[in-house]
């Protein structure tokens, strides 16, 4: 399965989901910046409020799958907590941390604009990726998102890496895919047009999201 763009990966991802039981009320969360185009289409097919999930690599991980983490969740920022109690003992980490987080907020901004954050708590949330290669994003993602304390977390995507399936369905509390193909490579090869949307591009994509968000 090979996709036109992520509009076209998006409208079959949305036709899936279609399919499953218990997203009344959901919303749909994109991973930024990849991720939008194709939840976008799953927003305005099924008619559910879209936000974005943004993340900020800053540490190198503890594990080639667990990368420390600044993110956005719906407008609201967390840090990993290993990377402050560092900064906190780390005068050089500090200040790092500092710049970093000051130039996240301000790509914050430019994606998201002025609207105040989303109230994702109780909610179930469909947390929606271009697709899933080592799956570590996701599990950051995952993990971010967490701590807002959504009812369930499903995550979606239009392909993903045979070998990353356990590990997101570990994370989640559903994991749903278009396909999984093998050899995979890397997640661009299955988009004819892979190209990614600047923060304008993000911005108003999500702006065209009509479905009035969570109060």
């Amino acid at each position: 399965m090979r996709f036109k763009d992520a509009r076209e990966a998006g409208l079959a991802l949305a036709a899936r989901l279609g399919e499953s039981a218990g997203l009344e009320g959901s919303s749909v969360l994109a991973v930024a910046s990849g991720g939008v185009g194709v939840a976008l289409e799953v927003s305005k097919h099924l008619r559910l409020p879209l936000d974005l999930l943004l993340l900020r690599r800053l540490l190198v991980p503890r594990g080639p799958l667990e990368p420390l983490c600044a993110a956005s969740v719906a407008g609201a920022r967390f840090v990993d907590e290993e990377v402050e109690e560092r900064a906190a003992v780390d005068a050089a980490l500090g200040s790092f941390l500092a710049s970093a987080l000051a130039e996240f907020d301000e790509h914050v901004r430019a994606c998201r604009g002025s609207r105040t954050p989303s109230d994702l708590k109780g909610r179930a949330v469909l947390l929606v990726d271009n697709g899933v290669r080592t799956g570590s994003t996701v599990l950051a993602a995952v993990r971010a998102l967490r701590r807002v304390g959504p009812a369930r977390v499903v995550v979606a995507a239009p392909v993903a890496a045979p070998e990353a399936l356990a590990l997101v369905e570990a994370a989640a509390d559903d994991f749903v895919y278009l396909s999984a193909p093998e050899p995979f490579g890397h997640v661009g090869l299955w988009y004819e047009d892979f190209t990614r949307p600047s923060d304008e591009q993000v911005r108003s994509m999500l702006e065209q999201s009509e479905v009035p968000r969570p109060a």
